[in-house]
């Protein structure tokens, strides 16, 4: 599971003194344990929860990057950090699907009405692709 990948990872972060990789470790396992509390009954994460966490965190790093780059040249330092941090966290997601890919797979669908595009997309490829993008490029398909 990805769960048990992520504690290893950090486990290994915290023995090689990583400390990038550590905190940001650290804060997806965090948020992991929240949301098996926030599920109850047995508590367990699949590894789409673990996607979506992950997902969520990039995210989150996009946005704090954006507005340390926006503050100026006296967070460099910080928006490096955040970058790697991105970078490291992004590892753990599955290959995204191009737009090139996108665009073949909307063209191949009978009915390309957005509604339907976007149902498809979340159920058959949901983490592997940017549904901003979908949506983007099925509103193409549809003018």
């Amino acid at each position: 599971m990805l769960f048990d990948t992520l504690n290893k990872d950090h486990i290994t972060a915290f023995k090689v003194r990583d400390k990038v990789a550590k905190e940001v470790l650290a804060s997806v396992i965090s948020k992991c344990k929240y949301k098996k509390v926030e599920k109850g009954g047995d508590g367990t994460l699949t590894d789409e929860d673990v996607l979506k966490i992950i997902e969520k965190t990039v995210k989150e790093l996009d946005e704090e990057i954006l507005s340390f780059t926006k503050a100026g040249e006296a967070y460099k330092d910080r928006v490096d950090t955040l970058t790697k941090q991105k970078d490291i966290i992004k590892a753990y997601l599955p290959k995204q699907l191009t737009e090139a890919e996108i665009n073949d797979i909307i063209a191949n669908l009978k009915d390309k009405t957005l509604p339907n595009v976007m149902k498809y997309f979340k159920s058959n490829y949901a983490g592997k692709c940017d549904m901003g993008l979908v949506s983007k490029l099925a509103k193409e398909f549809n003018k």
